[in-house]
């Protein structure tokens, strides 16, 4: 009997580890736009997402951790591997993040789509690949449309217009070249300023007009490196912040010599500490 039990135990712990886990997928990703050459290149907005990957079974997050999609949302996907972003809207990002990052998946998974940039492994240049996703004709998947840059002006016009509506930037590529699985100098993002994320250790108070709200929120960099962010926040978010324990972005001009933000002002909060694992 003991034996059973235990031949039970095993056959569980290896089947949610195939559940809940995958291999960590070799993805594209982006290098800083700074002024290179761009002549001939294509380019489309920067959907502030959750990244997904689809291996032709499973819909992953870059670091290969099953995302639980309902049965009906990735019905009908190909057989072959397909890379985007799952997004509904600009400024939504806390919302996707809630609905893609629980284990059941809810309704809330008919408000988003996936937004298609890439056909890993799938021959010719960028056009061809997204081609072959094109006309898969899915319901929830939308190819992202890269525009023709006509020259640097084009760029700068449509990036203003993308951050104008709130946007998180621009990308853009080389299409003639074949589908790079590492950071590539081919594939770019633009944006009018710098922004990463740091975790929530503390707060100051408020001080004049926000006394008795939060003044600034104390942050720690991966690094290590803590400093605090006082702009950026609604009246409502001084009243009810980010928690301890939060990842949140904010947006900066450099980094002092000291290798603190200059000038951080708080975006949105990115991951809540609760859940915040599943896309680390």
């Amino acid at each position: 009997m003991k034996i059973l039990q235990i031949k039970i135990i095993i056959s569980l712990v290896l089947f949610l580890s195939v559940v809940s886990f995958a291999s960590k997928p070799e993805l594209l990703l982006l290098k800083t736009y700074k002024d290179q050459n761009i002549s001939g290149w294509v380019m489309s907005e920067k959907l502030d997402g959750i990244r997904a990957y689809w291996d032709g079974e499973n819909l992953l997050t870059r670091n290969g951790k099953i995302i639980y999609a309902p049965k009906w949302f990735t019905k009908d996907y190909p057989n072959f591997e397909i890379d985007g972003e799952l997004w509904t809207k600009r400024g939504n990002f806390e919302n996707i993040s809630s609905i893609v990052r629980d284990k059941i998946p809810s309704e809330d998974w008919k408000q988003i789509k996936h937004y298609i940039f890439e056909g890993p492994n799938a021959k010719g240049g960028l056009s061809e690949r997204l081609q072959k996703v094109q006309v898969l004709n899915h319901k929830y998947i939308k190819v992202i449309k890269q525009i023709k840059i006509k020259d640097k002006n084009h760029l700068k016009s449509f990036l203003e217009e993308i951050e104008s509506k709130n946007g998180e930037g621009v990308v853009v590529r080389d299409p003639s070249k074949l589908y790079i699985s590492k950071r590539t100098s081919s594939a770019l993002k633009v944006k009018s300023f710098k922004d990463t994320e740091c975790e929530v250790i503390g707060y100051t108070k408020g001080k004049g007009k926000v006394t008795g709200l939060i003044g600034a929120i104390k942050c720690k960099l991966e690094n290590g490196i803590m400093f605090k962010i006082g702009s950026g926040f609604s009246i409502e978010e001084r009243k009810s912040p980010p928690k301890i324990g939060d990842i949140v972005t904010f947006k900066y001009k450099e980094y002092t010599k000291y290798r603190k933000p200059r000038f951080p002002i708080y975006l949105r909060i990115r991951y809540k500490k609760e859940k915040r694992d599943i896309f680390k």
